[in-house]
């Protein structure tokens, strides 16, 4: 099993920016890609960006230039840097992470709350 912990979500002005943390604990081996997925109340979840084992990325097009995500192996963390928040961002953020081979996530963290307003 994985166990996902996010930390980082807030209140922010429009135009500023935060840092998601996921930190990964326990078959951290069984882990291949990891990403996070926003879920803005009454809309369906999203995949904002992934990352692979190997540093391949890749981003919703809504987020691209603006959010970028990163790995840290030795520390089992990914982060998201949002910048340039726009109030549309607001949303609970999840981390999630898939086992190779699966075609979809199979591990989740419990969500943090992001929200832009002024």
């Amino acid at each position: 099993q994985v166990q996902l912990v996010e930390s980082g979500g807030g209140l922010v002005q429009p135009g500023g920016s935060l840092r998601l943390s996921c930190a990964a604990s326990g078959s951290i081996e069984s882990i291949n890609v990891m990403g996070w997925y926003r879920q803005a109340p009454g809309k369906q979840r999203e995949l904002v960006a992934a990352i692979t084992a190997g540093g391949s990325t890749n981003y919703a097009d809504s987020v691209k230039g603006r959010f970028t995500i990163s790995r840290d192996n030795a520390k089992n963390t990914v982060y998201l840097q949002m910048n340039s928040l726009k109030p549309e961002d607001t949303a609970v953020y999840y981390c999630a992470a898939k086992r190779p081979g699966s075609s979809s996530y199979n591990y989740w963290g419990q969500g943090t709350q992001v929200t832009v307003s002024s």
